[in-house]
């Protein structure tokens, strides 16, 4: 087993792990169970999930929940740029690489070195972060409709706690804290006058306006000193 395919499933069921909690809270939110495991199916992307039931959760309209997810899925994008360059893929295979470009299948193809390990890497990473997470979710939803009133075991809540849990490992440097620090304020400042689920869509748009500044301010810098 090469060290990519090695980390790929590592990856994959570390990941996978946090269905459970999804599963369990997309049925908290009020989804059936087979709507939360067709959320963890076909939209793949854990972030966008945990944003989708917790606008829903805190009584925002699905409008609402479907922009807030639609925002934070604007990265997976950005990673398929990258990938398509790196990669290069072909024929029908392109469509299932482009399900499968998340956070974790991104991370273990650039990490790797040879066109090889990255190309093992990537599929690796996806499809075992794929299979662990939609069990997973399976399994949490059972659990999750088992308990009953979400309220009673404090669940109505935990929405928010697991979307930190998946953030918190991924701001790493100065500019990401500043970043999330001041997407935190807009939207704290926002939740009193405005309906649930748009203080969240406030703050990623906030957060892709300040990407895109910068962005332009380093590529003018490049420029300048080039």
């Amino acid at each position: 087993m090469t060290p990519a395919t090695r980390m790929g499933l590592s990856i994959g069921v570390a990941t996978g792990l946090y269905g459970l909690s999804f599963g369990a809270l997309g049925v908290a939110a009020g989804l059936s169970i087979a709507q939360t495991c067709a959320l963890s199916l076909l939209m793949f992307t854990g972030g966008s999930q945990f944003a989708l039931v917790g606008v829903i959760s805190g009584g925002g309209t699905w409008p609402s929940a479907i922009t807030a997810a639609s925002l934070l899925g604007v990265r997976n994008a950005v990673y398929g740029v990258q990938l398509n360059e790196l990669l290069r893929p072909r024929g029908s295979g392109r469509l299932l690489m482009a399900h499968l470009t998340i956070d974790e299948s991104t991370a273990t193809a650039v990490s790797q070195d040879e066109p090889a390990d990255q190309r093992r890497g990537f599929w690796v990473a996806g499809l075992a972060v794929f299979v662990f997470w939609n069990l997973a979710t399976f399994i949490g939803a059972l659990a999750g409709e088992s308990l009953g009133d979400p309220k009673a075991w404090g669940l109505d809540g935990a929405a928010v706690a697991a979307f930190l849990g998946l953030l918190w490992p991924r701001l790493r440097g100065r500019s990401a804290f500043e970043v999330a620090a001041l997407c935190a304020g807009a939207t704290l400042v926002a939740t009193p006058f405005v309906p649930p689920g748009i203080p969240i869509i406030l703050a990623g748009a906030i957060a892709v306006l300040v990407s895109w500044l910068r962005h332009r301010r380093d590529v003018a810098t490049a420029r300048v000193t080039a």
